[in-house]
């Protein structure tokens, strides 16, 4: 197994994306095509980054260039006056399959690594009512409960 960055574009990758954003999500439900276009801005960017955990021994690499994706983690940096710069964590997940594998561990520490690169003071992230897993991995791995409000305004 192996951490990397994205760096190029398939349909196959975009389907396997997916796939695992619909374990991510509490209700399983499919939320539909992710546009290249947003594989191409994180590609791109030098404040954003899709961390890839392979599995090299597993899936065709005609239809998988990599080898296998088994987990993901979406980063940014974010800025601002007041905090400088901080990374964000949005999508993170391993594959049912190889939860409890060390997978997650691995993408935590490269979290950490790609975090401290960009210049951040922290990686933020917010966590669920009702992840209790989740929550407890985060706190086994150095992570404390920040008390605030999570908004969010529908444009």
């Amino acid at each position: 197994m192996k951490i990397i960055r994205l760096t190029k574009y398939t349909p196959a990758i975009a389907t396997r994306i997916r796939e695992l954003l619909i374990q991510l999500s509490r209700s399983g439900k499919d939320k539909g095509e992710i546009p290249k276009e947003w594989f191409e801005d994180i590609i791109n960017s030098p404040w954003h980054d899709l961390l890839l955990a392979i599995d090299e021994e597993s899936g065709d690499t005609s239809v998988y260039p990599y080898g296998k994706i088994i987990g993901i983690a979406t980063l940014s940096v974010i800025m601002g006056p007041g905090i400088k710069k901080n990374a964000y964590l949005e999508d993170f997940v391993t594959d049912n399959t190889v939860r409890g594998k060390g997978i997650g561990s691995a993408l935590w520490q490269e979290m950490l690594a790609w975090s401290t690169e960009k210049g951040c003071a922290n990686l933020e992230f917010t966590c669920g009512n009702g992840r209790e897993t989740a929550q407890q991995f985060y706190k086994n791995h150095g992570a404390s409960v920040y008390d605030t409000n999570f908004f969010r305004y529908i444009l």
